[in-house]
């Protein structure tokens, strides 16, 4: 079986129309949440990185999916940059060198960008984004726990 260019190309359009704007909004909540990890990876406090991530968030997911789109941008900007904040504080905590975190966070950013690009997988980004940085958050208090038993006697 062989397939021509004249082909594909109606095979390809009548996919991607069938898709619906449900994935155009998926995959501005994915490039938000990008921005959301890049925000905070570059400007580490979140007072400054929230407002910014979620007006690039928006004006991006305004230009892939209009206002739903800038919606879910919106959304999966802070939702993102709230589960990034403790990644960045703790490597900030333990020695690691501003830089350095902000090139590997806006590294793991272009990967969830590119990531959101896959038919629902934008959404589940923005939403286990913040459940990894909880997850982070629980289990830094009884990371030591032992040592303190230790030091009782």
């Amino acid at each position: 079986m062989t397939y021509s260019r004249a082909a594909v190309r109606p095979n390809a359009a009548s996919t991607l129309a069938a898709l619906g704007s449900w994935y155009w909004i998926g995959v501005a909540a994915g490039v938000g949440a990008a921005l959301g990890v890049l925000a905070q990876g570059v400007l580490r406090d979140p007072r400054f990185a929230w407002p910014a991530a979620a007006a690039a968030a928006a004006a991006a997911g305004y230009a892939i999916a209009d206002w739903f789109g800038a919606a879910a941008g919106l959304v999966g900007a802070v939702l993102a940059a709230l589960g990034t904040l403790p990644v960045v504080r703790g490597a900030l905590a333990r020695g690691g060198t501003r830089g350095g975190t902000a090139a590997l966070v806006a590294g793991a950013a272009v990967v969830i960008a590119l990531l959101a690009l896959i038919p629902v997988l934008g959404y589940l980004l923005a939403l286990a984004l913040p459940a990894v940085g909880a997850r982070l958050r629980r289990r830094r208090g009884d990371r030591h726990a032992g040592l303190r038993i230790l030091a009782r006697d």
